[in-house]
C-alpha cells in the first residue's frame, strides 16, 4: 500500500464510505482469509480520498469542507455484488459496486477539490478490497470466495479518517448526507 510520509505538525487522513454491519463483518473476515495484513488496520470500506497528508493546523477546514461536500448530496443505495480484480497492474481483489457508482464518482470529485484537490494515480473506480498484496493462491482464492458476495445497503454519511501510527485508519468524525 502507498502511503505518504507525514512531517511534523501533519496527519495522515482519508475520507470514504464505510460499509455497515453485518457486511462490514463480513468483509473484514473475508479479508482476513486470505492473510492479508492490512485485515485489521483498515475497515471495510470505499474511497472517496485515498491517503492525504495535511497540516494539523488545516483540520478544521479540512472538515468544514466534507461538512459541505456531505450537505449537498443525498443518502443513496450501495450495492455490492460479486468479485473482480485490478491484477496484472496491481495485486488486488475487491467486491464490485454494481449500483451507487455515479453518487460514489460525484461524492468523490466534490472530496477532492479545494484543499484537498489532488492528482490521482490510477482512474477512479469505486470498490471494496478484500485482498491486497497477497500471494496469487491467495488473491485467487479471494476471488473465488466472493464471486457470489451481495450486500445492499443505504449510504448516509461519509467518514474522515486518520491513520494512527500504529496503522490504523480510526473514524475521526462522519459527516451525514443531505440536510
Amino acid at each position: 500500500m502507498r502511503i505518504p510520509e507525514r512531517g511534523v505538525g501533519q496527519v495522515r487522513i482519508g475520507v470514504s464510505l464505510t460499509v455497515p454491519e453485518p457486511f462490514g463483518t463480513q468483509l473484514a473476515d473475508a479479508r482476513r482469509a486470505t492473510g492479508d495484513a492490512y485485515a485489521d488496520l483498515i475497515p471495510p470500506h470505499v474511497t472517496l480520498l485515498g491517503p492525504t497528508v495535511v497540516d494539523v493546523a488545516d483540520l478544521a477546514e479540512v472538515e468544514e469542507h466534507l461538512a459541505r461536500v456531505a450537505r449537498e448530496a443525498e443518502s443513496f443505495t450501495l450495492h455490492l455484488r460479486g468479485a473482480a480484480t485490478f491484477r496484472p497492474v496491481s495485486p488486488v481483489v475487491f467486491v464490485q459496486v454494481v449500483q451507487g457508482i455515479a453518487e460514489c464518482e460525484q461524492l468523490e470529485g466534490r472530496v477532492r477539490s479545494g484543499l484537498l484537490d489532488q492528482e490521482l494515480r490510477f482512474h477512479y473506480h469505486p470498490h471494496v478490497t478484500v485482498a491486497h498484496e497477497v500471494p496469487d493462491d491467495a488473491l485467487d482464492e479471494a476471488f473465488a470466495s466472493m464471486a457470489d458476495y451481495d450486500a445492499l445497503f443505504e449510504v448516509v454519511e461519509i467518514d474522515l479518517y486518520e491513520h494512527g501510527d500504529d496503522g490504523v485508519w480510526r473514524t475521526r468524525r462522519s459527516f451525514p448526507l443531505g440536510d
